[in-house]
């Protein structure tokens, strides 16, 4: 048994026990604003783990505080407040597509104190709307590009390769085992094969690399549909 096999079966129950204890509290009421926050972004039980998850996997990859860094569909800073906290003042970027969601962001950003840090945070109906020159040294994408159209995600593969720095990195996760797409909260859920991705990124000028699955990388959740997605790294050629 691998080390990834043992923390997925160490952590799994915990995450089924954290789940049915959540629930429990919905159905009583009990659940505090900032919690609630949390289901507009997905599962609200695993915050804390997918908060965790960002910032470790980020920080293992190199992420340094005088680094820039672009969260795209940073919705309520879930992984955006570990990464605020850890970066130099100014040097998150946070774009969200819906302006509702990203409010919500906002304060929570101003509860937890870190305004002083002046995260720049954007909202625009596409990347194509946002008029900036800033060039960064990781752009981020948590579960965003599987919640693209084959059209979206091109005019975003073209925004993203035009303001990456020349050794910039892009992570983003997506889904490439065989299956029926659907739908969450408004947006797709694209199923795609890896080929795929490489042919679109290629045409905007990025190489891709697959670095396994978010299991393996420990993203522990207990859903193998989200555990089983696999985490791409994006250069420019």
């Amino acid at each position: 048994m691998n080390a990834a096999t043992f923390e997925t079966m160490r952590r799994y129950p915990g995450n089924l026990l954290a789940g049915a204890l959540y629930r429990l509290r919905s159905r009583l009421g009990l659940l505090k604003t900032a919690e609630k926050r949390q289901e507009l972004v997905g599962p609200a039980h695993l915050w804390r783990m997918k908060r965790d998850f960002q910032i470790s996997f980020l920080k293992a990859h190199s992420l340094r505080p005088d680094q820039t860094l672009l969260d795209l569909g940073c919705g309520v800073l879930r992984g955006g407040l570990a990464l605020i906290e850890f970066l130099d003042p100014g040097h998150y970027w946070g774009f969200e597509v819906r302006p509702s969601v990203l409010e919500e962001g906002r304060k929570a950003l101003a509860e937890s104190g870190l305004t002083y840090k002046h995260p720049v945070l954007l909202t625009c109906d596409s990347l194509d709307g946002l008029s900036i020159t800033e060039h960064f040294d990781f752009v981020w994408a948590f579960s965003v590009l599987i919640h693209m159209s084959d059209q979206v995600l091109d005019r975003s593969f073209a925004w993203t390769a035009g303001h990456l720095q020349p050794e910039g990195r892009f992570y983003a996760n997506v889904i490439t085992d065989i299956g029926t797409d659907g739908d969450w909260q408004g947006f797709p859920v694209v199923h795609r094969s890896l080929d795929f991705y490489s042919e679109r990124a290629r045409v905007h000028g990025l190489h891709i690399e697959s670095l396994g699955s978010l299991g393996s990388l420990g993203h522990v959740s207990g859903s193998r549909t989200q555990d089983n997605q696999i985490m791409l790294e994006f250069r420019l050629e």
